[in-house]
């Protein structure tokens, strides 16, 4: 690497900070885009630079939009009623993919972590409690959180904080993929499945 020009090593530092990219990677990403059209490479740094400078996060919902409120809560189809709460606002995307989930949603900013000194008050858990409170009838929170202890604890807390102010919390089920085969399957995952089977219709 160290006989590469100066500004391709620093793409390829910058490139490396980028989640699931690992150094070969980013080396293969920074030769691609200094040896292709310049037009290519204006075009792609312009998009980063205008995406950065104009997404921003929903002030209602914590979403990643470009317009406040975000389009789900600005939708009059959404149920007001159900507020899926997750980690990240990338989380929301994934639900929405399935397009299972007509409520709208609630963002953290993170999961309770003590060890990482991250406590509720470090969350955005008063915001969920002023939408609560605000008068949208909200008759249930669906955690939509990991499953690592982290996100475990991080459930906990809400259910037992909400459950008290009258709020139904459920949360995602665990249990096995589609098209997977039982060998394949952990001990953990298997114990949630069985914990969480219902009738069959």
């Amino acid at each position: 690497m160290n006989t590469l020009p100066e500004p391709v090593r620093n793409l390829i530092i910058e490139l490396g900070k980028l989640p699931g990219i690992g150094p070969r990677s980013a080396e293969r990403l920074a030769l691609h885009i200094v040896q292709t059209d310049a037009a290519n490479a204006e075009a792609l740094a312009k998009a980063v630079t205008a995406a950065r400078e104009r997404i921003q996060t929903c002030k209602e919902c914590g979403a990643l939009t470009e317009n406040q409120p975000c389009e789900i809560c600005r939708s009059p189809r959404r149920d007001r009623s159900i507020i899926c709460v997750v980690e990240r606002a990338v989380d929301i995307l994934s639900i929405e993919k399935s397009s299972a989930f007509s409520g709208v949603y609630h963002v953290l900013g993170g999961k309770i972590s003590p060890l990482s000194g991250i406590g509720p008050e470090d969350l955005k858990i008063s915001e969920l409690d002023r939408r609560i409170a605000a008068g949208d009838h909200v008759k249930e929170l669906i955690l939509a959180l990991g499953t690592d202890v982290e996100g475990e604890a991080t459930g906990f807390f809400l259910a037992k904080r909400y459950t008290a102010k009258g709020v139904a919390v459920t949360r995602l089920a665990y249990g096995l993929p589609v098209g997977g085969a039982l060998e394949f399957a952990d001990q953990l995952t298997l114990s949630r499945a069985i914990e969480g089977r219902r009738q069959v219709e």
